[in-house]
């Protein structure tokens, strides 16, 4: 039965390596989303630094659009983030 006061990390390897902090995660009202910024919102959900509701709240994305960033990670690394180069990724 899982416990429903397990503690999360107060930091997680971040997709650079570097300890990741809730302080370095992209503030609540970005709207212009580079790959970098992308990348530190897959690494802290996928690290159990935030959960994916709390991102989706805090960035008001949709499931399906970090879903599709978690994909273009695992698939083709970083670069597959690019927007400008969607079509090549895909």
């Amino acid at each position: 039965m899982p416990n429903s006061f397990t503690q999360k990390p107060v930091y997680i390897p971040g997709p650079d390596g570097s300890p990741l902090t809730i302080a370095d995660l992209p503030p609540k009202n970005t709207k212009r989303w580079v790959i970098r910024r992308k990348a530190i919102v897959v690494a802290a959900i996928d690290g159990g630094l935030i959960s994916l509701d709390e991102a989706c709240e805090r960035y008001t994305l949709t499931v399906e659009e970090f879903m599709s960033w978690q994909h273009s990670i695992e698939t083709h690394g970083l670069p597959g983030l690019r927007t400008t180069r969607l079509q090549h990724y895909r």
